[in-house]
């Protein structure tokens, strides 16, 4: 049974796992087998490395332990990355006047020399860490040696990644929409001629050329191929190449490179996951919404292979993201797609590529064909996709970057053209958002928005405008009526007096000072007479919400907790991004500040250190929302 209550998937009878260490090669070649299955497997050759066998093969075994399941690397192209630090490492090893020849010959000095030879470059601090990370597997290293690759990896500051504008994103998304709508065109277009060619609704005699475009297009529909000669090479048949090219032919049923890089943009700009997310996602799905729903959602079961035991999530996507408003009018008479939501994208991205799944036997979403591949690969259909696809996707529009005057600039000089890329894509979206996507809230804020310099100024003044609107709702509100402690006292004596000072009658009053009537920061002294539900039912809102409420008091034992919310409030300002909280949190703090003000700092202190652990607990459940009356 899996982590997450699903029985898991067993091989079947009479199934052995295939080595990982060669032996027919003296254990020098190690296989890696991808968790994914459209990414087959790999061999990795250690024998041609520049050093002594003893040597390769313990590298080879090192290399097998980070590569197994569990081993930490998943992705064919970080098993690739750590093949070429053994290499480069073996061929530093190689050319010293006296290399080692056993493991337990390694120095760390021997890492202290290859490093010097690469600590110019940019990605020599990541490559170090890289190298360390497989030379820890290595058996029989000495401890010296184990020390040294066990110290923290020399990376460089990494550098800021910039947020795209508002304006950029559009028009990296706009010519995105331009280049999936005409996709989509002619597919279709396509569809319903190949449609009427099989069912004999094209007369030959009448009209040729459209009879022999039906012909081609159901090779393609069915093969992805083009009609060829059989014999020789196998060229394409010469009437064929006299109405298109092979890529004509195969593209007018299939996306291109151009096409399928364009939909990345799309989903990563709209969901504000990774690429190899976005590439990797299935084309099975899960409709909550029964397909008749008022707004169409789906759900995908996404992968995320960095995340370890938690790398499966179920992501909705939905047919309006909360921050692109869209009209009515824009509702009643945009096209049958709609591609500012990352459901319509997903949608549209489904149906143009089923064909192609069908084809090539894959469960992934994203299919499209190639017309040449490289490392010896030809043309074909593809579910893979490079950072490089979408820079040659961006070379192909006109988009200009917004111009930032300088005093060295020329008043006539234009914009230069945007830069394209995932991550930035990425980092805009959570800018946009100010939500975590497949990581934490603390990683949000302290790792992608704090990097991003992008539109600083602006974001510092939005969450200035939210702050200065939630103090002013703070002192606008009602405040919160508290008993003071010579109240509590007389209460005891002359319940009638205190109770009239409060508006109150005596018998509510002996209940409050009881604790019969408490919520969590407060008692609540009328539950039927709520501001926030009709009259005459019973109170169903938020215990923060006490702060403002006319049927609150305070009494002095409400004190301790009072405290304990504010100062975890505030504590929360360094895990969550500063928009997030000023939203969320900045009224009921600026509420407690002044609350707590008006109590005098030495029972502020007294209160802090003399809060219980049960009443941290409560502080914690209340937080967490578990309090709240569903």
């Amino acid at each position: 049974m899996s982590a997450r209550g699903r029985r898991a998937t067993l091989p079947p009878e009479g199934f052995r796992a295939r080595r990982r260490l060669c032996d027919e090669h003296d254990g020098c070649v190690a296989r890696f087998v991808a968790e994914d299955h459209g990414a087959g497997s790999k061999e990795y050759d250690f024998a041609a490395l520049p050093i002594s066998p003893a040597l390769r093969k313990a590298f080879a075994q090192a290399f097998a332990q980070r590569t197994r399941p569990g081993g930490g690397l998943r992705a064919l192209g970080s098993v690739d990355k750590a093949f070429r630090r053994f290499t480069s490492f073996a061929n530093y090893l190689g050319g010293l006047m006296r290399p080692p020849t056993e493991a337990g010959h390694l120095t760390p000095t021997h890492l202290d020399g290859w490093f010097l030879q690469r600590s110019h470059l940019a990605s020599g601090g990541m490559e170090l860490s890289e190298l360390k990370a497989s030379l820890r597997k290595v058996p029989g290293i000495s401890g010296e040696f184990a020390a040294k690759v066990s110290e923290r990896g020399q990376r460089r500051e990494k550098a800021n990644t910039v947020s795209y504008s508002r304006a950029e994103f559009d028009r990296i998304l706009g010519a995105a929409r331009g280049d999936v709508r005409r996709a989509a065109r002619r597919i279709r277009a396509n569809q319903e001629l190949l449609a009427r060619w099989r069912t004999g609704g094209i007369d030959r005699e009448q009209d040729e050329q459209r009879w022999l475009r039906g012909q081609v297009l159901d090779m393609v529909d069915r093969h992805a191929d083009v009609p060829r000669y059989t014999s020789g090479a196998k060229l394409r048949q010469k009437w064929v190449g006299a109405l298109d090219t092979v890529t004509g032919h195969i593209t007018a049923l299939h996306l291109g490179s151009v096409e399928v890089a364009a939909f990345v943009v799309l989903l990563v700009g709209l969901t504000g996951e990774n690429r190899g997310t976005i590439v990797a996602a299935p084309a099975a799905h899960h409709r909550p919404d029964g397909y008749v729903g008022p707004i169409g959602t789906v759900i995908l079961e996404l992968d995320k292979s960095r995340r370890g035991p938690n790398r499966h999530m179920d992501v909705p996507l939905v047919d309006l993201p909360d921050w692109i408003p869209i009209s009515s009018e824009h509702r009643e008479n945009h096209d049958r797609d709609d591609l500012r939501t990352p459901f319509g994208v997903y949608m549209l991205a489904h149906e143009l590529t089923t064909a192609g799944r069908r084809i090539l036997g894959t469960e992934r979403l994203l299919v499209w064909w190639a017309a040449t591949g490289n490392r010896g690969v030809g043309s074909g259909l593809r579910t893979g996709l490079t950072a490089e696809h979408v820079h040659e996707w961006a070379a192909g529009h006109d988009l200009p970057a917004d111009r930032v005057p300088s005093e060295e600039d020329d008043e006539e000089s234009g914009p230069g053209q945007l830069t394209v890329t995932l991550p930035r894509l990425r980092l805009t979206h959570t800018e946009l958002h100010q939500k975590a996507v497949a990581h934490t809230e603390s990683t949000l804020a302290n790792e992608y928005l704090l990097r991003n310099r992008g539109n600083i100024a602006d974001y510092q003044r939005v969450v200035a405008d939210v702050l200065t609107e939630q103090v002013a709702k703070a002192r606008t509100h009602t405040v919160l009526r508290t008993l003071s402690p010579s109240e509590i006292e007389q209460s005891r004596s002359d319940p009638d007096k205190v109770a009239a000072r409060h508006n109150l009658d005596a018998a509510t009053l002996r209940r409050m000072v009881s604790g019969e009537l408490d919520t969590v920061m407060a008692a609540c002294v009328d539950n039927l007479a709520s501001p926030h539900t009709p009259a005459g039912q019973p109170c169903r809102a938020s215990f923060m919400l006490c702060l403002s409420c006319p049927c609150a008091r305070a009494l002095p034992h409400h004190l301790p907790l009072q405290v304990a919310v504010h100062d975890t409030l505030q504590s929360r300002q360094a895990e969550m991004t500063p928009l997030r909280w000023a939203q969320r949190f900045s009224l009921p703090h600026a509420q407690l500040a002044d609350l707590l003000e008006r109590t005098g700092t030495t029972a502020v202190d007294d209160a802090r250190a003399h809060l219980a652990d049960e009443q941290r607990q409560l502080v914690e459940r209340f937080l967490r929302r578990e309090l709240d009356l569903l």
